[in-house]
């Protein structure tokens, strides 16, 4: 197996990157959207549920979980990970974190569609800064190998 997986590694890494950029371009946009949504006076907004919800389950969600598999899978090649330094940890710590994050925005999102958000938009252009800052701290950990 782990020769195999050696032989593809080009392809998963690809794949893992190709997955990564698509689910932080939606934890990137999904609390903007929920910014935008709540701002508005009604308060609920039946297109603005429809594309949280298929940003969410249609794009996000399945990126997460190439993003889990192509990088588990990157883990499983022999000599691609040092487990002695500290940055697989760092990196690792960050990814649960992040998908944390994922987690608590659909929650967020489900709060919507059933009218009960309890966030401001400033709440959530705060939160919108999550995603950066695990983003920097996973780039360095995993090109610096601190």
């Amino acid at each position: 197996m782990g020769d195999l997986l050696a032989i593809a590694y080009p392809w998963i890494k690809a794949l893992h990157i190709m997955a990564v950029i698509s689910w932080m371009a939606g934890i990137f946009y999904l609390p903007r959207l929920f910014v935008y949504h709540v701002e508005r006076a009604d308060g609920r907004d039946t297109v603005f549920e429809m594309m949280e919800e298929k940003l969410y389950r249609v794009i996000m969600t399945p990126a997460m979980i190439a993003t889990w598999l192509f990088g588990l899978c990157l883990v499983l090649i022999p000599g691609i990970v040092d487990w002695g330094s500290v940055w697989p940890w760092v990196k690792g710590a960050g990814i649960l974190a992040m998908t944390g994050f994922h987690v608590w925005l659909g929650r967020r999102r489900q709060d919507f569609a059933a009218g009960n958000n309890r966030l401001t938009g400033r709440q959530y252009r705060m939160m919108n800064e999550v995603p950066t800052v695990l983003m920097v701290i996973i780039v360095l950990a995993v090109v610096v190998r601190f």
